[in-house]
This record gives C-alpha cells, sequence and structure tokens, in this order.
C-alpha cells in the first residue's frame, strides 16, 4: 500500500523572536530547517537497488533519475513523471547515507521544491 505525501498544504514557520539583535537573526536565518517535522529532499540522478531488487517507476517505467524525500523515519521516492510512493525499504537512516554534501537550498512547501527540482511532472517522458 502506498502513501502519498500530501503536497496540497504548505507548513508556515514563523521566524523566532529575535528583537532587533540583527546578527541573532541572521545566523537564525541560515540555520536549516531541523526538527521531527522538518522534510528533506535529495535529487539521486542514479539507478537504485533495494535488496538486489532495482527500483522502477510503475508509472513510466524509468529507472533512475529520483528526487528522494525523508520526513521522520519516512522516505518516499518521486520519479520526474510525478508519480510517488512510500519506499518501507528505506529508513531514514539509509538517507541519512546519501546525504554527502547538504543541499542548502530552502523551499516554502513541498510542492515548491517538487516543481523547481523539475519532479512535478514536466518533465514526464525525459530522461536527463
Amino acid at each position: 500500500m502506498s502513501r502519498a505525501i500530501d503536497t496540497t498544504q504548505s507548513t508556515s514557520i514563523q521566524p523566532a523572536d529575535t528583537g532587533s539583535d540583527l546578527d541573532l537573526r541572521v545566523r537564525y536565518e541560515a540555520e536549516p530547517p531541523a526538527g521531527p517535522d522538518a522534510v528533506r529532499c535529495l535529487t539521486y540522478p542514479y539507478a537504485m537497488d533495494l535488496r538486489g531488487i532495482p527500483v522502477i517507476c510503475p508509472a513510466d517505467r524509468a529507472r533512475q533519475d529520483w528526487l528522494l524525500i525523508n520526513q521522520h523515519n519516512n522516505v518516499w521516492i518521486i520519479c520526474r513523471c510525478g508519480h510517488q510512493w512510500h519506499e518501507p525499504e528505506l529508513a531514514r537512516a539509509d538517507f541519512d547515507a546519501l546525504v554527502l554534501i547538504p543541499n542548502l537550498a530552502q523551499y516554502p512547501s513541498v510542492q515548491a521544491a517538487l516543481t523547481a527540482l523539475g519532479f512535478d511532472g514536466t518533465f514526464a517522458g525525459f530522461s536527463l
């Protein structure tokens, strides 16, 4: 059973009360999102095998060029065609092992990230 990520809602993040201290405010705004509700994205342009079984998109049969989304201990795989599914074989530890250089780009919502990274279905049928 696959669970889709709800991309219709965006969470609003309120800035911390830093008062008039500009240096403190700049340091706070430069911090990457963290905590239990943080959503992290990672582009993975290579083919992926899970326990020796290749990952294949059920919608367009793509075998590479994925977007991995991690929240809590769950990881979702999204194809360029826009098809997404929860992958129970991948856990947060697996996601953390793939993150070599942290991507500092931040987006206001998951839908904004999907659009900016080209995983919203716009490039369906293209192989990059």
